[in-house]
């Protein structure tokens, strides 16, 4: 019988060999392949949602996700709140009202895979949301940096981790609040042990191949140790929990 492979299986592949080319870039092509990976990224996060949850569902899931971020990301460099007084270049293409509709993608393409390692560590309504914020926030440890170094966008007034401000990460939290609360209202129905692997996995190579490029790749040792262990502190406790269901499946 041949062997099939998934849609999800099939993006994540390519995603994991984009991202692999990806240091190999010449600077003038990045923008490009920057939105192929956040492309290839949220395409693979959009099949593994609707294989999990239903293509409908993963529609408003995936949907609400965009449009909290956005909405963020909006009063954000409106206000300054919630994350501090940022702007975004020109590099990421078309915007509305200074904001990249790409903003949009990397909002939604991480939350189906921080919801899976907020699902295995919490069984609360409230803790689950709460530890599901903390695994997307996490990622932002490693995007935010690259981001700055890239050029995509700048603080007004700088920050003490390379170039990035606290309050950015106390906006990705509060904002991931409200993200999940939205997600507890629509995807109430309990997941099967085992139906949340390939998100989990999605965040199990994010956190392991960003460790790893930011430590070897471009030799920013001190991204690879924050980034690593923010996503670290998550990741491993969801993966071990999640070994921990094997038996009783």
């Amino acid at each position: 019988m041949p062997l099939r492979l998934s849609p999800f299986r099939a993006l994540l592949a390519t995603l994991a060999a984009a991202q692999l080319a990806y240091p190999r870039v010449s600077a003038d092509r990045q923008p490009q392949a920057t939105a192929a990976v956040v492309g290839l990224m949220l395409a693979c996060s959009a099949a593994e949602t609707a294989q999990a949850r239903g293509a409908s569902r993963a529609l408003k899931l995936l949907g609400s996700a965009g449009a909290v971020g956005f909405g963020a990301e909006l009063v954000g460099t409106a206000t300054g709140r919630p994350f501090g007084h940022y702007r975004y270049g020109e590099r990421l293409g078309r915007r509305f009202r200074g904001v990249p509709l790409a903003a949009a993608a990397a909002w939604a393409m991480m939350a189906r895979p921080a919801w899976a390692v907020g699902g295995l560590l919490a069984s609360g309504r409230s803790s689950r949301i709460a530890a599901s914020s903390a695994a997307l926030c996490a990622w932002d440890f490693f995007l935010d940096p690259r981001m700055v170094r890239d050029g995509y966008w700048e603080w007004r007034d700088g920050g003490r981790y390379e170039g990035v401000p606290a309050s950015n990460y106390v906006g990705w939290f509060l904002t991931g609040l409200v993200l999940f609360s939205v997600w507890t209202v629509l995807d109430r129905e309990p997941e099967q042990p085992g139906s949340s692997d390939g998100a989990l996995g999605l965040y199990l190579w994010t956190w392991l191949a960003e460790t790893l490029a930011n430590a070897v790749v471009w030799r920013r040792p001190k991204v690879a140790l924050a980034g690593g262990s923010a996503m670290g502190a998550l990741a491993i406790p969801a993966l071990l929990a999640r070994l921990r269901l094997v038996p009783g499946e």
